[in-house]
C-alpha cells in the first residue's frame, strides 16, 4: 500500500474543496464591487473625478509593496483589526479575493 505523506494529503485535501471549474479571483467583478462600494472614499480607477483627500488611491494602495494580499484581506475582513477607519463592508471571501485583484491591476 502506498503512502501519500504529509505533502499527498495536502494536494488531494486542497483539491476535494475548490470546486470543479473554479476560476482565480475576477477582477472585472472587483472593479464592479470598487465603483459600488469603494469610490465614494477612495480613487478606483484612472479618471474618477473625486474622492476623499485623506485615503489612497487604489493605484498607491497597489504601488506599496508592504500592501500584500494578506494585508488587504486583512483590512477587507475586519477593518478595526488592521488598525482602519475604513467600514467593515461584509464582502464574502469570492469578493474579497476579487477586489483585491483589481486593486493590484491598478498599480502604475
Amino acid at each position: 500500500m502506498r503512502r501519500w505523506g504529509l505533502a499527498g494529503l495536502t494536494a488531494a485535501l486542497a483539491l476535494a474543496v475548490v470546486p470543479a471549474g473554479a476560476a482565480g479571483p475576477d477582477a472585472a467583478n472587483g472593479a464592479r464591487l470598487a465603483k459600488r462600494w469603494c469610490a465614494e472614499c477612495h480613487v478606483v480607477a484612472p479618471g474618477q473625478a473625486q474622492a476623499s483627500a485623506d485615503v489612497p488611491a487604489f493605484s498607491a494602495i497597489a504601488a506599496d509593496p508592504a500592501k500584500t494580499v494578506e494585508l488587504l484581506t486583512t483590512v477587507l475582513t475586519v477593518p478595526e483589526k488592521a488598525h482602519t477607519r475604513m467600514q467593515n463592508l461584509n464582502l464574502s471571501r469570492v469578493e474579497i479575493a476579487d477586489l483585491i485583484a483589481y486593486i493590484k491591476t491598478q498599480k502604475p
